[in-house]
């Protein structure tokens, strides 16, 4: 351990400790393994001491709209002047390649602006009651009310990106909020709530914790005193926080098996090399990536080479070399699980085309065509550098396949015909369709979330402090004013 100390990492008011928990949490470099913190599981007693600080605050010092913003607006600032330091943090306890983490910390930047932009946009609406017989001296309209303390799970596959989308949402809604980032990546975390912090949020207003799930985790989800749950993870974790919270708010962004479709009339070229990024960007541990390409049979081989040519391009290695396009995935147990799955195909009749050795934590980013319906890499998440090629005959049958999951976060297609993009957007069952380009994406102004098994509400700003706010209508019953002159 390094200096033999644990690493501050627990926030309560504007003091960092390193909390009084026996449990360590070691956080190790996904290249190389070297340790790079040590930081110790937060107790029952500093849980429950953080959320009853968030609780306080909420009920004593609400923010003004304008002050949400300058505060926003300045973290969002000096996440900028630290966007070096912010991404070989990202490099070294993520794994990331450190042009992805640069575009990470970017992202962030923007995110906190639309957050401070937004925090002074939230407006109610004007319901005409008075149209209703018996109420025609009556006038109604909504006011936005942040709904209370927020509790933002975070995973470790975008540990900037992914805070940036919960806690200052929050703050723009008005709303306090406790934090438990991923136990594998928490250093970004700390670092940007440290920044907001830097930026002016009293204290407070943001608290955090330490821990593991099955400990720190489930004691957040049983304090009655959350108003809204923010969680990106597991499908599997996800059903169990809404058995857990029960009639509270829940902003579950879960698992996926992204469908993307080349259409026999697509732009072949644009698609493998958009496609072969989408399936290995951050050794493809990103819901969204591309997982199943359902490829029209008319130019199956052709694309199928096309594609294969592009990912073998791909530089796999050390995340901090700028050249560097796939690093290692989070975990060896990953890494040999996503081996496993390219087995499991090939014994069931899959062709692998390129890829699927594994080198340790590294996985050559993997190819297979025509693979078993039943197989893993079609049925399940895959969250490795994988895709499976599936011809289809026509479109119909490419819907039916794309559909045929328990999943339904994003989804491509490539197309030259607006009646075949209008088509798909119409009749596939997922949060969001993208024409010629990948499944994986995204813009952080855009609505993002999904339906089935891949979750409930939306990020993405404006629509994550909506979630987090709650619609108050105030009726007023009008009376004749004493003076009847006017």
């Amino acid at each position: 351990m390094p200096n033999g100390q644990p690493t501050p990492g627990l926030l309560i008011s504007e003091r960092w400790a390193s909390g009084d928990g026996e449990h360590l949490l070691k956080v190790s470099a996904p290249f190389g393994g070297q340790l790079l913190a040590t930081l110790r599981e937060s107790t029952p007693a500093e849980v429950d001491a953080a959320v009853t600080q968030a609780v306080t605050t909420f009920a004593a010092q609400e923010l003004s709209p304008f002050e949400r913003a300058r505060i926003l607006r300045r973290a969002s600032e000096l996440i900028a002047e630290r966007a070096e330091d912010f991404a070989r943090s990202i490099v070294a306890e993520a794994g990331k390649p450190i042009r992805d983490a640069r575009a990470e910390v970017a992202r962030a930047v923007l995110t906190f602006e639309l957050c401070a932009q937004e925090a002074t946009r939230q407006a109610g609406e004007v319901v005409p009651v008075d149209g209703t017989p018996g109420s025609e001296n009556r006038r109604a309209f909504t006011i936005p009310r942040p709904a209370g303390v927020v509790c933002a799970i975070t995973p470790f596959n975008g540990p900037v990106n992914q805070l940036s989308h919960k806690v200052p949402t929050a703050i723009a809604a008005g709303c306090t909020v406790v934090v438990k980032p991923a136990e594998l990546t928490p250093l970004s975390a700390i670092m940007l709530v440290q920044t907001m912090l830097d930026a002016g949020l009293p204290p407070g207003h943001v608290v955090m914790v330490q821990g593991r799930g099955e400990t720190v985790g489930q004691q957040l989800l049983e304090d009655p005193r959350f108003a809204v749950y923010s969680f990106t993870g597991s499908t599997a974790v996800g059903a169990h926080i809404r058995r857990t919270v029960g009639l509270r708010k829940t902003l579950l962004e879960l698992g996926n098996n992204s469908a993307n479709i080349v259409h026999m009339d697509a732009d072949l070229g644009l698609a493998a090399k958009s496609l072969a990024r989408s399936l290995s960007v951050y050794a493809g541990q990103v819901c969204i990536s591309a997982q199943r390409i359902l490829v029209h049979e008319r130019v199956f081989d052709h694309f199928a080479a096309l594609l294969a040519e592009q990912v073998r391009a791909l530089i796999v290695g050390d995340p901090s070399e700028e050249s560097t396009d796939v690093g290692p995935m989070i975990s060896l147990e990953a890494a040999k699980r996503a081996e496993e799955w390219v087995a499991e195909a090939v014994a069931d009749g899959a062709e692998l085309v390129c890829g699927g050795q594994r080198d340790g934590q590294f996985l050559a980013p993997a190819v297979l065509t025509r693979p078993s319906p039943r197989s893993s890499l079609v049925c399940r998440e895959a969250f490795a550098p994988v895709a499976v090629l599936i011809p289809y005959a026509t479109l119909g049958e490419a819907l039916h396949i794309a559909n045929d999951t328990e999943y339904g976060l994003q989804a491509g297609i490539f197309t030259a015909s607006l009646d075949v993009a209008l088509a798909a957007a119409q009749r596939l069952d997922v949060g969001g369709v993208i024409v010629n380009d990948a499944s994986s994406y995204r813009v952080d102004s855009m609505p993002y979330g999904g339906i089935k098994q891949s979750g409930t509400g939306r990020e993405g700003v404006r629509y994550a402090v909506e979630e987090m706010t709650d619609s108050r209508l105030v009726v007023l019953n009008l009376q004749q004013p004493v003076d009847e002159g006017l």
